[in-house]
């Protein structure tokens, strides 16, 4: 092949790759939400699949997974509308520090409602598996990590 068709096939590549990307990223809260739920999904199906799981305790995990999805997909619902009340505090002609605060703290009660209902789930996985399983789950979970933790 001569150099200037191996260039046009690595850019038409290159922007094929690039213009996938930017719809994945950009396609909008709903399409990445869900991505990102099928995603979590199949991982924690391989998971599961690895410790030979019961279809009892599969669904006890899959309750406490849809519990997690449900709560997170709340707590971004509050996101937009913080911010919004951020920027109209910073919009003001004097910034109130008791409003700041405030809002600042309402962040944080959402976040740690966030982490509760998190926690819960992860205990009540831990409740439905053996000891045999949650080795076979922690060392999956080590193994599949990315690198750069």
């Amino acid at each position: 092949m001569k150099r200037r068709t191996i260039i046009g096939i690595a850019a038409v590549l290159t922007s094929g790759i690039l213009a996938g990307a930017s719809a994945l990223a950009f396609g909008g809260p709903a399409h990445r939400s869900s991505v990102m739920k099928r995603f979590v999904s199949a991982t924690i199906d391989d998971a599961l699949d690895q410790a030979s799981v019961t279809s009892e305790q599969r669904a006890a995990i899959h309750g406490a997974r849809d519990r997690v999805f449900a709560a997170v997909e709340e707590h971004r619902k509050s996101r937009r509308p913080r911010l919004e009340e951020a920027l109209r505090l910073f919009e003001a002609n004097q910034v109130d520090p008791v409003q700041i605060t405030a809002l600042r703290q309402q962040g944080e009660e959402d976040h740690r409602k966030l982490a509760d209902i998190i926690s819960q789930a992860i205990l009540e996985a831990h409740d439905v598996l053996t000891p045999g399983q949650r080795k076979v789950l922690a060392d999956y979970v080590r193994s599949h990590r990315p690198h750069h933790m």
